[in-house]
């Protein structure tokens, strides 16, 4: 038996130290994909749109979490848009709660699906609906219960905005997924 790999009840379970190594990956993914975006936006003259249209801090974290389950999902969700923002300013300081809310429930959800038979994409699919539905319950709850200056129309907006990020999500995600699957079959 592998030291990283564990089998309970016909499912396996990272141990808690490639747990840990994979969250941390997905946060370095997570800081430093959106900087690659917005370096490419700037040369272009697009500016921060590239990454708003693209999304690339959502695709290691929602990869994270199929690999590598729930908590390392969670972790990396959490910590990714903190970090970036530690070190870029972006997000913005009025987004990044909002924003650590919703990757933190793509990695959670993403991971809670890993071992549920069901097509990589659905998955993603789901994991993408449960960011993006507590996102909006956080952004409403900021704004009517707390003051929050972030606009409700930033709801509809991201979405609308993001959509090329979706469609790359739909079609990486469930690639990468299946490599490292395939890869870990021909280890055994």
């Amino acid at each position: 038996m592998s030291t990283t790999i564990l089998k309970t009840a016909g499912k396996t379970l990272l141990s808690i130290k490639a747990q840990t190594i994979a969250a941390i990956a997905a946060v370095v993914g997570a800081v430093a994909l959106p900087q690659i975006f917005h370096v490419l936006g700037a040369a272009s003259g697009l500016g921060t749109s590239l990454g708003e249209a693209f999304l690339p801090m959502h695709l290691p974290i929602i990869l994270v979490g199929l690999l590598a389950g729930p908590y390392a999902g969670a972790a990396a969700g959490l910590l990714g848009p903190l970090a970036s923002f530690a070190l870029s300013g972006m997000p913005g300081a009025m987004m990044l709660p909002f924003m650590m809310i919703e990757l933190c429930i793509y990695g959670l959800s993403a991971g809670l699906l890993r071992n549920v038979k069901l097509p990589t994409i659905v998955k993603v699919v789901i994991a993408q609906i449960a960011g993006r539905a507590v996102r909006a319950g956080a952004i409403l709850l900021g704004v009517y219960a707390f003051g929050s200056q972030v606009k409700v129309s930033t709801i509809w907006t991201s979405i609308g905005a993001g959509l090329f990020g979706l469609a790359l999500q739909w079609a990486l995600i469930p690639l990468v997924v299946y490599r490292v699957e395939n890869l870990k079959k021909n280890e055994r």
